[in-house]
């Protein structure tokens, strides 16, 4: 096949891409500038996408003797994924911009572009495995279920799937692709793997967010309404949130109290104990399905809410309205905004955003 190999300048997709080469496809390096600063520098293991990442992924593509290309998705990445990013958090809703970036750039953007020039799939160094099912191909857990990214890959539709090429799944573990880019004299093998949010390096999502939503500072309210502290901005807060409340007035109990509810219109936060987080159903009506799609009605499967949470089982009823989903034991704090992936075994079904959450603890219980 020819692929076009996405490469972040990580040691996973420099050895994803070497293992294309190595099973005999024509393969292509491009990495993605996703910042129109140029300068934007790495600090360790925060950030990615950044001057040094495009220049590993360079050194990483010339050891492997293929033609290498950085493309300018910066314009289609603000507008898709970092503009959604702050105009959810402005709904007061808990959005995951990985998922939106594998949805509209890695999965859509890149991928139309590749299959115009000719490519057939492109590669990634995501950790999931996609097989031929008996009703076309299916995405899956990976072998590694502590590197697995089958939730944030989630979103990819059927005719996605049919052009996408996962060569890391089946390992075992990561020590295992980083000896292996060792081996390959890859100079990207002993890289730190790169973790919160790419487009905020210093980590400083309350500040950054600050900026472009603006700090107007309202009340921390109980299940009650009554006022037991203040805040600088609703922005700042998710549902599940414990630090940095602040709170003014202890509760009567003296227990620790969490976000329950985040209200933009009112610029207010809900907190109250920990057992008011608990989620008897969940509900949504922007879904997707990652291959053969479900049946209207109602079916059974397992649900996961965050990409490291554990799977809960659930039934899940699709109906004109969308998906709603009701686990046979209470999911722990789930806020709109937030992506339900749908599982049956280690099988992807689809995935939906969270609208709509029923507590499993009314107010005033």
């Amino acid at each position: 096949m020819r692929i076009l190999a996405a490469m972040s300048g990580g040691v996973d997709s420099a050895v994803a891409a070497a293992r294309a080469v190595e099973a005999g496809h024509d393969v292509v390096g491009v990495h993605l500038a996703l910042s129109r600063a140029g300068g934007t520098l790495r600090t360790g293991s925060r950030g990615c996408c950044t001057i040094e990442d495009a220049m590993d992924a360079r050194r990483a593509a010339d050891r492997l003797g293929i033609p290498f290309y950085v493309w300018d998705f910066s314009e289609r990445f603000r507008d898709d994924v970092v503009e959604d990013f702050v105009a959810e958090y402005r709904a007061g809703r808990t959005p995951n911009p990985c998922m939106r970036c594998n949805e509209r750039i890695k999965f859509a953007a890149l991928l139309e572009r590749a299959l115009e020039l000719g490519f057939d799939a492109v590669c990634t160094g995501h950790y999931a495995t996609v097989v031929d099912g008996p009703d076309g191909r299916e995405l899956h857990r990976a072998s590694d279920a502590a590197k697995d990214q089958s939730y944030v890959l989630g979103v990819l539709t059927a005719d996605q799937l049919a052009h996408t090429y996962f060569p890391l799944g089946a390992t075992p573990s990561k020590a295992l692709v980083r000896a292996e880019a060792e081996e390959r004299g890859l100079a990207v093998a002993h890289k730190p793997d790169s973790h919160d949010i790419c487009f905020i390096p210093d980590g400083d999502t309350r500040g950054w967010l600050a900026e472009r939503v603006g700090a107007e500072r309202g009340d921390i309210v109980d299940r009650t309404g009554a006022v037991v502290g203040s805040h600088e901005g609703a922005h700042a807060f998710t549902v599940g949130q414990r630090r940095g409340l602040q709170l003014g007035v202890p509760a009567p109990d003296g227990r620790p109290r969490f976000v329950l509810e985040v209200r933009p219109v009112s610029n207010t936060v809900v907190v109250g104990p920990k057992e008011a987080l608990a989620t008897a159903e969940i509900a949504g009506g922007r879904y997707s399905w990652a291959g053969r799609a479900p049946v209207a009605g109602e079916f059974s499967c397992d649900v996961q809410i965050r990409a490291h949470a554990d799977p809960v089982p659930a039934v899940a009823v699709l109906d004109e309205q969308g998906v709603t989903v009701r686990p046979r034991h209470p999911f722990d704090g789930v806020a709109p905004g937030q992506t339900a992936v749908l599982y049956d075994g280690t099988r992807v079904i689809g995935q939906f955003t969270v609208d709509r959450t029923v507590p499993a603890v009314p107010a005033g219980v």
